[in-house]
């Protein structure tokens, strides 16, 4: 597929996609689920390696997908790559998941988290109502313009770099806290079993967002060479800041005491600079979880968007105003986020989109594999590096995950599977012509 509208203007630079993808990736999945980690995972060294992994992976797929939106850079992501290398009828299942697990449940989850820090911080207010009060917020906004909505989205992931980093470097150099907490619990051992692969849907989870770039490539300057670097660079530095944020987690305070807290945050904070200072940064960590949410809500309505534009999904979604924003997707995603914030638990929001899109990850990067096969001549401006060792690794890493993810918590994989079956519902209603589409 190409690029529909070619001469479209390009909006986002390379530090814009940069951001992007930076901004995606850092939001609720640190700042929370090192506690659930820390649950089934009771040790220092198996959860720092479990961090690190986490990271090859998503550098894995990063790489992957660079060379895939170099291929086709057009916007819309997994729908794009998985209709060229499959059928689009797949590509529109994976719109679908986008819609629903891709962007809207975890703005939901990671609005979530910003009203419970935001509580942590202040006391009085209601987390949910918080949460609903930011989706609006930052729908509104990125329904308004895409250029406004770049410029408040690098400046609040400028913010939140230097929020983590101020955090790692005061927290090893004057936090009150103890190395011994790095190895403390159980041995790095722990990493072959399968409760060790099960509890990396949390990692899994808190490094999605690598991808976000391809969602928008359409949109990005000169997109063959600057779309695989912003993946690269954008994963590669929250790779670093995750593993150095949570090994101050764990010189904070052991794994046994952060066990099942979703503030670990928080806790770590008060451990190291006392409650006062815990207020504050809880209050700064809710701040930064507003870039996490305007991230989302930037790249995924590009998705529904392209899909409508090639004649699979409702006409209206491929709208745009008069400030190049694709406004009713972005109103639509708005909505059903709003939706999940009300009727789910976190934990449960985590796995549900941990599980789902592990799923089409691995189809996408396998999509890779079969188009080399497919279309071995076609121009590849980018290569993946380590080809075909990077795609294989991904694959076999997901799938081990995948697998222990069925098999220790069935409920959420349940409602994963349920999503699928109601976008083949979907993609029946939406009649035959659309069907004849993309059956290709």
């Amino acid at each position: 597929m190409t690029d529909p509208a070619p001469k479209r203007s390009r909006p986002l630079s390379l530090t814009a996609a940069i951001a992007l993808v930076v901004a995606n990736m850092i939001g609720t999945g640190i700042f929370t689920t090192t506690g659930y980690t820390a649950a089934s995972v009771p040790g220092g060294a198996p959860i720092l390696i479990a961090w690190a992994l986490g990271g090859l992976i998503a550098l894995c797929g990063a790489a992957v997908y660079g060379e895939l939106g170099a291929l086709m850079p057009r916007a819309g992501g997994e729908y794009v790559y998985l209709s060229e290398a499959f059928r689009p009828w797949v590509g529109f299942l994976s719109g679908w998941v986008s819609l629903v697990v891709g962007f809207s449940a975890p703005i939901a989850a990671a609005a979530n988290a910003f009203g419970a820090y935001a509580g942590k911080s202040v006391g009085w207010v209601d987390p949910t109502a918080a949460g609903a009060v930011l989706i609006v917020a930052v729908t509104l906004l990125h329904a308004a313009s895409v250029v406004v909505g770049a410029r408040v989205q690098t400046v609040f992931s400028l913010l939140k770099v230097g929020l983590i980093l101020f955090f790692v470097v005061a927290g090893l150099l004057v936090g009150d806290g103890s190395a011994a907490n790095l190895t403390a619990g159980t041995g790095a051992s722990a990493v072959t079993t399968g409760v060790f692969a099960s509890s990396l849907v949390y990692i899994s989870f808190s490094y999605s967002g690598w991808n976000a770039a391809a969602y928008v490539v359409g949109e990005i300057e000169r997109p063959q060479r600057n779309l695989p670097l912003a993946l690269l660079a954008g994963t590669a530095i929250v790779t670093l800041l995750y593993v150095g944020l949570n090994a101050v987690f764990l010189y904070a305070a052991p794994p046994s005491q952060m066990a099942g807290v979703k503030e670990v945050g928080e806790l770590a904070a008060t451990r190291l600079f006392g409650s006062g200072m815990g207020r504050v940064l809880s209050g700064l960590i809710a701040f930064a979880l507003v870039s996490s949410v305007s991230a989302m809500v930037m790249a995924g309505p590009r998705i529904y968007m392209a899909m409508a534009e090639d004649g699979l999904f409702f006409k209206a979604l491929a709208r745009r105003n008069s400030g190049g924003a694709p406004v009713i997707s972005v109103l639509v995603q708005g909505a059903l986020a709003l939706f999940l914030l009300f009727i789910a638990r976190f934990d449960q929001l985590i796995n549900y989109i941990g599980f789902t899109l592990a799923i089409f990850a691995t189809l996408t990067v396998i999509a890779a594999l079969v188009l080399r096969v497919k279309r071995p001549k076609a121009e590849r401006p980018y290569r993946t590096l380590g080809w075909p060792v990077t795609p294989i690794l991904f694959v076999g890493f997901n799938l081990w995950m995948i697998y222990f993810v069925v098999k220790m918590r069935p409920m959420e994989c349940a409602a994963g599977a349920g999503t699928l079956i109601a976008g083949g519902l979907l993609f029946l209603f939406l009649g035959p012509s659309r069907r004849r589409a993309a059956l290709g």
